[in-house]
């Protein structure tokens, strides 16, 4: 006999039906067939006048069951159950002790009252599967709060905790005592009442000012979001609260979520959303190790990177000491800081409180010594192997036992790096992106050796600074800046056989990038890569030919493009056009005209191929690690999933044969399909075929 996952009990004339299906009460067939007949026991049982609605666990109900995604769907659905608890004649309180997320915050909204405790959490993040509420949360939260309210909810997907939810008017009351006994106490006020109040009937809250306000919403997520299909679906279905009764927006509702749920863009948008829940699972680390405290932290140098990093240190009340080498220098960085902290203030997203409150949690310093006490020591000095292992061999001497030395390096090796020092098990990257204090992505660096709870710390450290970290191996340039070479080498494959400049950033745009390979040197400065491929004995005819005419970007007012007057979108240069072209010339090289698909493949092809030597070399864990790490730092387009689930999406065939014939007509032997990628390609498979390995 299957287990029920939903016990009814009483106290007096009020049923207690508490669901318990472990781990977090997922919307799974048996639960929902458990619900139905549950609460048609308890409405018709004519001793009864109430029910409270509870949940056993730590979570209410966290959604819907994931081993039901892509199947198709079995009765009874969840809207049928919604509606059966909505006509339910006893009135129905819901006791939301925990997550309530999606399907689990629809089932709250269906009952006529709600009361949290503290821990509780609310929200509808269907909008990040690339879907939308598909059992009538668009259409009851609307009528709970307000259509100006409830739309950013949606839209953003991000859960709020009981105190939010009861200031936004979702839940009636919070308690942090009994949570049974008040909602058993608000089941007996709502019986007192007589028939129970049903957000299908309710539309006080849809007046004109709030569509007024909704509209404005909308117009404004439509320009951030075009290219999302989801969001233009939300926008029509939460209008239809306003222009349509509640079982014709239901109707709407339903059919929009279906139509996105066939949506190659959603299918894109659901990839991400599991490859960001799996990067927590780190290969071959258990469950059981735990993370290392981490109550103050320093960052070695106030440039640009540090001071966004201890920022990040601020943002989330972790007291950081910032460290220089001079007083000039750590003068310059909290300068930098507290103009950026400012900023903030100005445009009104943070409080002149918030920002003083930040800006105490960090301490300037001169001199190393002032790490002594951290947790965590985190080094954003000069990208240089001789300078971070100076830094690392007088830290060895100065931080404490058990504390974690992170270096920031993008491309060095960490392991030289530990080698400095006594302690190699504690030494590990935290690769940040720049700026640190916006970019979401954290590479976590995992070299040989070091130790477990040295790489947990940092991954549960990451996710505390509201990073989305990943787990890489050692290498050089890691996962994201490894691809990214072969993109800038494909770039300047490209310009060389004929492409121009505006030509190559176009079709990257055109796909869903928000700026082109080139705009993007010009923007970080060009000077940098340069320095970079001088220091490998590396050379790129046209990158650095821009370079030595001291063409180094925006900073400069020219690069790839020309900026006048500090304009921060590039114009098409004549003369960089002409340098190209002689670079071709003499390299002996006719110079043809490309499509933009043509261009976009050459891009891409080549990134995808370093992606497979990347998981063949264990520096990946997973396919989905990849592109997780491509959205969060690089700006790749969240509704094309990221490089290997598109490959996935073109074939890997087709790759192999593009890249075939690139190797053929330039000769360049990094163009040769790697062999995972020619193995999966013969065998029929894709990268979502591969199993988890180590990284």
């Amino acid at each position: 006999m299957p287990m029920e996952t939903v016990r009814l009990a009483r106290q007096g004339e009020i049923a207690i039906a508490t669901i318990d299906n472990p781990p977090v009460n997922a919307l799974g067939q048996a639960l929902r067939a458990d619900l139905a007949r549950v609460i048609a026991e308890a409405g018709a049982d004519p001793t009864l006048s109430a029910i409270v609605l509870a949940a056993a666990g730590r979570a209410f109900i966290a959604g819907a069951d994931i081993s039901e995604f892509g199947k198709p769907p079995l009765a009874p659905y969840l809207p049928d159950v919604l509606d059966a608890i909505e006509a339910c004649p006893k009135p129905l309180v819901a006791a939301i002790q925990g997550a309530a997320l999606g399907g689990g915050l629809e089932v709250a909204l269906a009952c006529h009252g709600r009361v949290a405790a503290p821990t509780a959490s609310l929200g509808l993040p269907e909008v990040r599967l690339g879907l939308i509420p598909g059992a009538g949360g668009t259409q009851r939260l609307p009528r709970l709060i307000g259509a100006a309210k409830a739309f950013p909810l949606m839209l953003s997907g991000e859960p709020v905790n009981a105190g939010k939810a009861l200031e936004l008017g979702l839940v009636d009351a919070v308690t942090g005592e009994d949570l049974i006994a008040a909602a058993v106490a608000q089941a007996h006020m709502l019986a007192s009442r007589g028939a129970p109040l049903r957000l299908s009937e309710a539309g006080a809250k849809l007046t004109a000012a709030d569509r007024a306000a909704f509209e404005a919403l909308a117009a404004d997520a439509l320009k951030k979001s075009a290219d999302l299909p989801n969001v233009a679906a939300l926008i029509e279905a939460v209008r239809g609260a306003f222009e349509l009764n509640f079982a014709e927006g239901l109707a709407v509702e339903r059919a929009l979520f279906l139509k996105l749920v066939a949506d190659p863009r959603s299918a894109a948008l659901r990839h991400v959303f599991f490859a960001e829940r799996e990067i927590a699972r780190v290969p071959g680390i258990g469950a059981d190790v735990q993370p290392r405290p981490i109550a103050k932290a320093a960052v070695i140098g106030a440039g640009t990177m540090g001071g966004g990093i201890a920022m990040c240190f601020a943002n989330v009340g972790i007291p950081v000491t910032l460290i220089e080498q001079e007083q000039a220098q750590i003068d310059n960085g909290m300068n930098r800081v507290a103009a950026i902290y400012e900023m903030s203030v100005t445009r009104g997203s943070l409080t002149p409180e918030k920002r003083d409150a930040r800006m105490a949690l960090i301490t300037p310093a001169v001199g190393l010594a002032a790490a002594a006490e951290a947790d965590i020591v985190i080094e954003a000095a000069f990208e240089e192997m001789g300078v971070k292992q100076q830094i690392f061999a007088a830290l060895d001497g100065i931080a404490k036992p058990g504390a974690i030395l992170a270096s920031n390096t993008s491309y060095l090796d960490v392991p030289t790096i530990a080698a400095a020092t006594r302690r190699p098990r504690d030494v590990l990257g935290m690769h940040f992106f720049s700026p640190a204090n916006v970019m979401k992505l954290l590479e976590v660096v995992r070299p040989q050796g070091v130790a477990e709870d040295a790489v947990v710390t940092a991954m549960a450290l990451g996710r505390r600074l509201g990073k989305v970290p990943v787990v890489v191996g050692n290498g050089f340039g890691f996962v994201g800046n490894r691809m990214l070479e072969a993109r800038t080498r494909a770039t300047e494959r490209l310009l060389i056989a004929g492409a121009l400049p505006h030509e190559v950033d176009a079709a990257l745009t055109g796909f869903g990038f928000k700026m082109g390979p080139c705009a993007m040197a010009d923007l970080a400065g060009n000077d940098i890569g340069w320095r970079s491929r001088k220091a490998r004995g590396k050379t790129a005819a046209v990158a650095d030919a821009i370079c030595e005419a001291g063409w180094f970007g925006q900073k400069t007012g020219r690069g790839y493009f020309l900026y006048p007057e500090g304009a921060r979108s590039g114009q098409r240069d004549p003369e960089v056009e002409a340098l190209i072209a002689r670079i071709s010339e003499e390299q002996g090289l006719t110079r043809r005209s490309f499509s933009s698909d043509e261009i976009l493949s050459r891009l891409l092809d080549p990134m995808v191929n370093e992606g497979a030597r990347i998981l063949e070399e264990g520096i990946a864990a997973r396919p989905g690690d990849i592109d997780v790490i491509w959205l969060n730092g690089y700006n790749w387009p969240a509704w094309r999933g990221g490089p290997m689930y598109w490959a996935d999406t073109v074939g890997l065939g087709a790759i192999v044969a593009r890249l075939e014939q690139q190797a053929a007509e330039t000769g360049d032997a990094t163009l040769q399909p790697a062999p995972l990628l020619r193995r999966l390609a013969d065998e029929g498979k894709g990268f979502a075929d591969l199993k988890t390995r180590s990284a």
